[in-house]
């Protein structure tokens, strides 16, 4: 161990370890960055196709890849050295927003390039986020896990907070172009993060040489170990109906609330605030165990509960708020259980798992969640996902042992 106990315990204390200081410090840069382009590619969308089927179909060719290729990617992330894959990826990741600035700046941007470049910008993710995820137990001992995870969850909330408003200034003021030309400039804090991490001091990793058929090998391990699978299946349940705040909120501001854009962009920004919040705390934690992440379902749930019962906009605003502490809790209970529970030859297909459960479990639940939102009422809505998160909190929480 690199430190004593109550070092260990402290808020920040991953940041004493000077790898994943400089891991974090650049990705929390860039990941601003990427918000901004993320609001511009769907900007530059409506601009070149005046439609929102067409801007949904760019964000399907976005995120497809990530879902559908995720577990080769993680694949990849555990056959090769993994400082050299990201430092390939976040390079053209960082070439492609060159060429979005330039399609987009021009003047003469078409469609066909927009989709052609945020489809090979997805192909990119579907490697490079594995390998990001599986890093960090390369940067950190396996006790400073939990406390590099929330506060790798607590940068990309920030991340979330400041980009997209970032992005509607500077659309406004310079135009869309120069959102992707700032995202490819904010590459370089990433990529010299990277350049400076020294090998020398990375947690000791085996390379996994096993046979070709290692997608289905990584499947199979993490279905038959228990810690993995049973974080896997909740993130999954609660990825699908749990975390699809950006339908059912605004289902319940402008439903049964009779609320506007407004009421429901407050609404998210308390779901943000919390989770930094929430975040900040979470990161004194230990120690996390299968128990633990079932009774953090079982409060998230609750709480979800208990907003989409809210007598008044006020108190949805207040009650968001420890939603969204709630959330990050969880997710990065999660994310530090399977780091820790899994094999060093297998973090990269696992995290991948992780991915495919949290984020692209959202393509079956959002038209889901909408669906009860139309049927039912947005309060029905959010109380879906309250029911499975304390669903598959209760149950694990049954069955675990410790």
């Amino acid at each position: 161990m690199l430190a004593g106990e109550t070092r260990r315990r402290g808020t920040f204390a991953s940041l004493s370890i000077r790898n994943y200081r400089l891991y974090l410090t650049g990705q929390a840069v860039s990941g601003a960055g990427t918000w901004m382009q993320n609001i511009a590619i769907g900007w530059f969308a409506l601009q070149l196709s005046h439609s929102g089927a067409v801007l949904g179909l760019v964000t399907g060719a976005r995120y497809a890849p990530p879902l559908l290729l995720a577990p080769w990617g993680g694949l990849i992330a555990d056959r090769v050295r993994i400082r050299p894959l990201l430092i390939t990826t976040q390079a053209g990741a960082c070439l492609v927003s060159l060429a979005l600035g330039i399609v987009a700046g021009t003047g003469h941007g078409t469609l066909p390039a927009l989709f052609s470049l945020v489809t090979l910008l997805g192909l990119i993710e579907a490697v490079d986020n594995p390998g990001r995820q599986s890093l960090i137990g390369r940067l950190v001992p396996a006790a400073y896990v939990p406390n590099a995870v929330t506060l790798a969850s607590v940068a990309a909330n920030v991340s979330r907070a400041v980009g997209p408003g970032a992005a509607g200034a500077t659309i406004g003021g310079f135009g869309v172009a120069t959102c992707f030309f700032v995202n490819a400039a904010s590459f370089a804090a990433a990529l010299a993060g990277l350049v400076m991490l020294r090998t020398d001091a990375f947690v000791p990793t085996p390379v996994d040489e096993g046979p070709i058929g290692g997608v289905g090998a990584g499947l199979s391990y993490a279905w038959r170990t228990r810690d993995i699978s049973g974080p896997l299946i909740m993130v999954a349940i609660t990825g699908t109906l749990t975390w699809e705040f950006p339908v059912s909120l605004p289902l319940i501001t402008s439903g049964a609330f009779h609320g506007t854009a407004t009421d429901y962009g407050l609404a998210m920004s308390a779901l943000g605030v919390g989770a930094v919040a929430g975040g900040l705390l979470a990161a004194r934690r230990a120690d996390v165990t299968i128990r633990m992440l079932s009774v953090t379902a079982i409060v998230w749930g609750a709480m979800i509960l208990a907003a989409a019962l809210a007598p008044a906009l006020s108190v949805l605003y207040v009650l968001m708020f420890g939603v969204g502490a709630g959330a990050i809790t969880f997710n990065s209970a999660a994310k530090s259980l399977l780091q820790v529970s899994s094999r060093p030859q297998m973090r990269g297909r696992v995290m991948a798992l992780w991915f495919m459960a949290w984020q692209g479990t959202t393509v079956i639940g959002a038209p889901l969640v909408g669906a009860i939102g139309n049927a039912l009422g947005g309060r029905y809505a959010l109380g879906a996902g309250a029911v499975a998160a304390i669903a598959v909190g209760g149950v694990h929480l049954a069955s675990s042992g410790r």
